[in-house]
């Protein structure tokens, strides 16, 4: 028998280690592999950043580097690309209204010899691989600096001298001007109509960043077009709120699934500014680049956020952790993309990303907040370098298995049906897997691709744990070469249909099949 105090201690005992081993096990549960997340990385054009590596590069050398990038992402398992497409209102695709980037050929208007589409050969390559391919493009820059003597003579800034300021040396569209809005609304039309991406992303450069003794020459504009606005900040925001929701609208009534997200500066507003703001201490879009970007997530004008917080988790002004957060809390239910900065650990001053643990971190928190859906990392060439070893932990451990990118139900909750007839062959190159292609879904859409399983003979079937997706396939070939079995092995296999927004169907009916010694 025990006294009552040793009851009260057992009893005690047993609940603190039933607390503590549910905490064990939610731990787990947080740090599993995910089914779905969100792995983008920036391929950056503008100056050569990431691709092409100069420009003298060949075409064919063009392709090959392009596809040595795409190759080495695919390796980590990323599942998107942001493929910067418009740099400076110039082009890396040839049905466009504006010239060829000069960082594509060396010389502005000049096409590729031998001729090649970058943004279709982009989009090939990305999708053979399973990865999303998102166009890229800077809303307002039209020249990188105040060299302007390098300007085809087809450049906006000289068919359409009077839609533009200079500031910084830089020339910029004016925001102000409805008919610069509706340039860019038809631009950004130009790529949705003629090309198979899977979405249109916009980066952070509205209004421009500050710089001291300059000013914004606007104030024409705000005299025509500012009547109803006493302020002229809040014009400005306002001008910038009309493009966002224009592009949106626009893209959606050609193709309802595309997805539409901008990435802008991690801090909307402070909290000493505005009550909902972050905690934090750092330069405010909804200020400085006059983009109220809370706004347009929570009004559902963008499909996703994607916000640039590029600081350490605790930063003093501008803390990672508290940023993911409170970006979680703002998004309305749409996606949340976290901007990770692995440049940083090769900054010379930014000791904090000396710390081999920092990026890993940061990952780790993402994934903690169910409100985050992902990440993407600026940008190609930070990630092939592997500093500090970051691609080796994304490769081993964090993204060592495939994630389908997660659902947008908002542009469509249907799913495909389920794929019909899986059998597999065992041949002198591997196990031959055929299905045949589903029924049409409820709502016409489609087949995208599909996601092939594959589980030892003694396990479960669960589609749920990505260890067991043998591939996804962003084509409708409804066939497939597993040439990684093992002779005399017991396999089971599962495949299942993706529309354009990746919603999944039910698996197939199991297909088991035993590998040949010979």
């Amino acid at each position: 028998m025990f006294t009552g105090k040793r009851l009260i201690f057992i009893l005690l005992t047993a609940v603190l280690f039933t607390q503590a081993q549910a905490q064990v096990d939610t731990a787990k549960v947080r740090q599993k592999a995910p089914k779905r997340e969100f792995r983008g990385v920036w391929v950056a054009t503008v100056m050569n950043i990431d691709w092409p590596s100069s420009v003298n590069l060949t075409s064919d050398k063009q392709k090959e580097q392009l596809i040595r990038i795409l190759d080495f992402h695919q390796q980590s398992n990323m599942n998107a690309v942001m493929f910067q497409v418009r740099p400076a209102a110039d082009a890396f695709y040839a049905k466009s209204r504006e010239p060829w980037s000069r960082w594509l050929t060396g010389k502005q208007g000049q096409a590729p010899n031998p001729f090649y589409d970058p943004l279709e050969f982009a989009i090939t390559e990305a999708h053979k691989r399973g990865m999303e391919l998102h166009a890229w493009v800077n809303p307002y820059r039209a020249t990188a600096d105040a060299n302007y003597s390098n300007i085809a003579a087809n450049h906006p800034t000289k068919t359409h001298p009077e839609w533009f300021f200079i500031y910084g040396g830089q020339k910029l569209f004016n925001p102000g001007l409805p008919e610069v809005r509706e340039y860019i609304v038809q631009v950004i039309l130009d790529i949705v109509k003629n090309y198979d991406v899977d979405g249109i992303h916009m980066d952070d450069y509205f209004y421009p960043y500050l710089i001291a003794g300059q000013t914004i020459h606007d104030a024409d504009a705000f005299k025509e077009y500012g009547a109803d606005f006493t302020d002229i900040r809040a014009w400005r925001r306002d001008n910038v709120d009309k493009l966002i929701k224009m592009v949106g609208d626009s893209i959606h009534k050609y193709k309802p699934n595309l997805k539409w997200g901008i990435s802008p500066r991690g801090v909307w507003r402070n909290k000493d500014e505005d009550v909902e703001g972050s905690d934090t201490h750092g330069g405010p879009s909804y200020s400085e680049n006059y983009a109220d970007t809370r706004k347009w997530i929570r009004e559902g004008w963008i499909d996703y956020i994607n916000p640039q917080v590029y600081w350490q988790i605790g930063n003093r002004a501008a803390a990672f952790d508290k940023l993911v957060d409170w970006w979680g809390n703002n998004a309305n239910g749409h996606h949340v993309y976290i901007g990770q900065a692995p440049y940083r650990m090769a900054e010379a001053h930014s000791p904090a990303f000396k710390n081999p643990r920092e990026l890993p971190n940061q990952v780790r928190y993402v994934r903690g907040n169910p409100r985050v859906q992902g990440s993407v990392y600026f940008s190609s060439n930070s990630l092939t370098s592997n500093f500090i070893g970051f691609t080796d932990s994304l490769r081993q451990n964090f993204y060592k298995y495939p994630a389908l990118p997660p659902i947008m139900l908002w542009r469509d909750s249907i799913a495909p049906n389920t794929p019909q007839q899986l059998t597999a062959t065992s041949g002198p190159k591997g196990v031959l897997l055929t299905w045949q292609a589903p029924a049409p879904a409820k709502d016409l859409e489609p087949t995208f691709g599909y996601v092939v399983y594959r589980f030892n003979g003694d396990e479960k079937i669960d589609i749920d744990d990505p260890s067991h997706i043998l591939l996804i396939k962003y084509n409708t070939d409804p066939a497939l070469l597993d040439n990684t079995v093992e002779k005399g092995k017991k396999y089971i296999y599962v495949v299942t249909a993706i529309d354009r927004i990746k919603n999944e169907s039910e698996h197939s009916e199991p297909f088991s099949i035993t590998v040949p010694l010979l």
